[in-house]
């Protein structure tokens, strides 16, 4: 498994220029059963990892592009009436896939946002009172753009904590963005989805590997001493919930998982804590009015946590 799984980052590598640790970090999110919120400008290559992500593990792929006039029932589905055979027929939504794209999630009302919650959730969809389950494998990526304020509505806070991570897309670097340049301009770039490496017997295989994945209890005790200073320091008005913590603990396990090892230290703790965190806190006005972010914030306070031997 762990061959099949070199070969996939090598090829996702090669096909997304310039993102190797946000692919990997995407890919430890899939494995730990989460979901991801992309921020980056747009032309920065979102919807092509999410996409090639889905060609290369032999998966269903959907998107859905998220205006002000979209309805819920354009993701979950509806029920119609079958004149030829006079009943009620249900037609499925997008949503019924393993990996669900969320183009500018930020772009529609809360109503149509809530739509997703149940499904990230619970994996399943309730269609005119009837429940539905979907894939074992779902994945759900949603964009925001981070430049365009005006007609958007900002996710609410209950909804962006059922994200596992979130990661910023930022710009390659210059010889990386030219080779990017150079392939398109020279018609050697295929948008077209790679073939697949795994599949989803393969990947459902591979996440009950992580699952025996160790934590010892230093690194448990790590994890929470973390995730309860957000709550404690005065930069931070509202701190993460125990979700975090559980976050962050899945998302090690597949990051340790990834590195070859079958034990998670503090230093996997240590990468994941910023993607899972940077979402769920508020900082405080005044810590904001002066400048800093919040990717600083966290990495004052990871820093500042006795780090277990």
């Amino acid at each position: 498994m762990k061959t099949e799984l070199t070969a996939f980052l090598e090829k996702y590598e090669e096909r997304i220029i310039g993102q190797s640790l946000n692919l990997r970090l995407l890919l430890s999110a899939i494995l730990a059963g989460g979901h991801v919120l992309l921020e980056g400008v747009p032309g920065t290559g979102k919807t092509q990892m999410v996409r090639t992500l889905a060609g290369l593990l032999g998966g269903s792929f959907n998107r859905i592009q998220f205006t002000p006039d979209l309805l819920p029932s354009d993701i979950t589905g509806s029920m119609i009436y079958n004149m030829k055979e006079s009943s009620f027929q249900t037609l499925k939504g997008p949503i019924f896939t393993n990996i669900l794209l969320a183009d500018e999630i930020n772009r529609t009302p809360a109503k149509t946002q809530a739509a997703l919650l149940e499904a990230m959730e619970e994996k399943q969809v309730t269609i005119q009172g009837e429940t539905y389950p979907l894939p074992e494998v779902f994945f759900v990526v949603a964009t925001q753009n981070p430049i365009e304020f005006e007609g958007t509505y900002p996710l609410p806070e209950a909804q962006q904590d059922r994200f596992l991570f979130k990661l910023n897309i930022d710009f390659p670097t210059f010889e990386e963005e030219k080779t990017v340049l150079r392939e398109v301009i020279e018609n050697s770039f295929d948008e077209k989805l790679v073939a697949s490496i795994l599949d989803m017997d393969a990947f459902l295989r591979i996440r009950k590997e992580i699952e025996k994945v160790t934590v010892s209890e230093n690194v448990l005790d790590y994890t929470m001493q973390i995730v309860r200073k957000t709550r404690d320091i005065e930069a931070i008005r509202y701190g993460a919930s125990t979700r975090a913590g559980i976050s962050i603990g899945k998302a090690a396990q597949s990051w340790a998982y990834l590195a070859g090892r079958d034990y998670v230290t503090p230093d996997d703790i240590k990468m994941v804590a910023k993607p899972a965190l940077r979402h769920r806190i508020q900082l405080s006005p005044h810590v904001e009015l002066e400048g800093a972010t919040v990717d600083q914030i966290i990495e004052e306070l990871v820093g500042s946590v006795p780090v277990p031997r």
